[in-house]
């Protein structure tokens, strides 16, 4: 990473301090996704991390994994993309990455054609459970969030669509 251009910003998300990086080329929109993801999930997944790598094809933005314990269940309890994120890539996690909730955050204006595309791109049997969903922040999120404390996401900030 390059530090001279990247900016830290200090959050303070369901009662815990989190510091995320922006890095060169990367939006506030979408640095601001994976903290609201992780307010929204960080209660229901207390382990869950942010931007680790996982040894697999591709990096999650938001990941809790199943206890070193746990011997039922998926090996990615939980698995968040946010912004940008292709059909083949949600395809490819959602068959091949052991996944338990697959949940894209998105900030866009017709989440309904993005989930028309998914349910028709993804085979049936992959999307049982609700295991794909997508999160898509409203209009305004920015200023809504900018004081970067959200000891909770209210309902009113985000619509959530089971795929």
């Amino acid at each position: 990473m390059q530090l001279e251009n990247a900016l830290l910003y200090d959050f303070e998300l369901a009662g815990r301090r989190v510091r995320l990086w922006k890095r060169l080329g990367e939006s506030y929109e979408h640095v601001l996704m994976k903290a609201l993801g992780y307010a929204l999930y960080v209660e229901e997944f207390p382990d869950l991390e942010i931007e680790t790598k996982v040894g697999l094809r591709y990096k999650p933005d938001l990941v809790a994994r199943r206890g070193a314990n746990e011997y039922r269940g998926r090996g990615f309890l939980f698995w968040g993309e946010c912004g940008q994120n292709s059909l083949r890539k949600t395809a490819w996690l959602l068959k091949h990455a052991d996944v338990g909730r697959l949940v894209l955050f998105k900030m866009i204006a017709n989440s309904a054609a993005l989930v028309a595309e998914l349910r028709a791109g993804v085979g049936a049997r992959y999307l049982a459970g609700g295991r794909l969903q997508v999160v898509n922040f409203v209009p305004g999120i920015v200023g809504l969030s900018a004081s970067r404390r959200v000891a909770r996401v209210p309902q009113s900030w985000y619509t959530r669509t089971v795929v």
